[in-house]
This record gives structure tokens, C-alpha cells and sequence, in this order.
């Protein structure tokens, strides 16, 4: 075989395999895209939006204070279940009552929550005191609210787990404000041997946004 025609049939081999490896780089680039598409979906369903819940009242009339402690607020996420909302500060959220009458309201709790279609409330108390002599000081919700002076009685709480059924949805980059109202009149139950009762009934308001 003469000089030449080896030459021809080297380069010839050496072209094929730059076409196959060329063929080769081609595939994997698009098992690349559908990586990065499905990444992107992911991002998207990530997305979330602020949801912010009040709390209003018409309480117990006999009592000057009435201070219950919340321990949870969490609403139910069509698609990821259960999701917390954050309390404003702290890790429990204590509110007078009686601080909550003629249409004024606070915050139970607020935060960024995923996106998306929400369909329970749930609330779970775990501590609650009537006060008789005194009103306490200060915004009706916090972390700590001050006990005021003077005669007391603790509520025992038959069940604090509260859940109410309400559809709503939270747009992406968007926000939604729930009312609630905890009727301190219904809750609270006096016994024949001055014991007191709660079972708390708590109803919603509104939903806005």
C-alpha cells in the first residue's frame, strides 16, 4: 500500500470518530435542558405570598382581663399540608381578650407562606386566666403580656385545638389578611363550684385579598 492511500484512509477514520463525538456532545446537551426545565418548575412552585392573621373579640363581661396563650396557628396547604404561620415574635402569642372589643384587632401571626390554595385553619391554645380587679397594660397581643394585680382564676381547657374549614388562595408576590373572632362569651363556662370553664369558639370573619 503506497504512502498516500494510508494517508487517506487515517484522516477518513479520524473523521468519523469527530462525528460521533460531536453526536455524542449533542445528546448530552439536551438531557441538560430538560435538567435545567426541571429545575425551573421547581422554582416556580416555590413561589410564595404574605398571609397575615388578626384576631377580634366580644369577651367574657364579669372579667377585666382575659389573657389566653396560643401555641400554634397553622393553615392547611391543598398541595404541602399543614404549614405554620409564623407568630409575630416569640414562640407562643398571648392576647387580652378584653383588649379586642368594638372592633379592634392585632396580630396573631404573619409571614411568607407558599403560594397557592388553602383550604383549614388551625389553632391550638394552651393557656388561658380571667383577671377581675384589673385590665392589663399595653397592646392586646405579645410574646409577654404583664399579668394584672388583684383576684384571678385559671380556665381550664376541655380542648384547645380549634379547626375551621375556609377556602382561600394566596397569590405569588401577593398577600392575604384572615379575621378572626374569638367570642370570649361563648367560650367561657362558670361551674357550680367556681371553677372555670373553656372551650373555645372561634369564627372567621373575613378573608381578604
Amino acid at each position: 500500500m503506497d504512502l498516500k492511500k494510508l494517508f487517506y484512509l487515517l484522516g477518513l477514520g479520524i473523521s468519523v470518530l469527530s462525528l460521533t463525538g460531536l453526536w455524542a456532545c449533542s445528546s448530552g446537551g439536551g438531557t441538560s435542558s430538560g435538567g435545567t426545565g426541571t429545575t425551573g418548575a421547581a422554582g416556580t412552585g416555590g413561589a410564595s405570598g404574605t398571609l397575615t392573621v388578626n384576631l377580634t373579640d366580644s369577651p367574657f363581661s364579669n372579667a377585666k382581663a382575659v389573657l389566653v396563650t396560643f401555641s400554634e396557628v397553622q393553615v392547611h396547604h391543598s398541595d404541602r399540608g399543614w404549614v405554620t404561620v409564623p407568630f409575630a415574635a416569640g414562640t407562643s402569642r398571648t392576647c387580652d381578650l378584653k383588649n379586642l372589643v368594638g372592633g379592634a384587632q392585632d396580630v396573631l401571626g404573619a409571614g411568607s407562606l407558599p403560594a397557592g390554595r388553602y383550604t383549614q385553619i388551625r389553632l391550638v391554645v394552651n393557656q388561658s386566666t380571667l383577671y377581675f380587679d384589673n385590665p392589663s397594660a399595653g397592646s392586646a397581643c405579645g410574646s409577654y403580656i404583664l399579668p394584672p394585680l388583684g383576684q384571678n382564676a385559671p380556665l381550664e381547657i376541655s380542648s384547645g385545638e380549634i379547626k375551621l374549614n375556609r377556602e382561600f388562595d394566596l397569590a405569588a408576590g401577593g398577600g392575604s389578611t384572615i379575621l378572626l373572632d374569638f367570642d370570649g362569651e361563648k367560650s367561657i363556662q362558670k361551674t357550680g363550684n367556681d371553677r372555670y370553664l373553656m372551650n373555645p369558639v372561634i369564627s372567621i370573619v373575613s378573608v381578604q385579598g
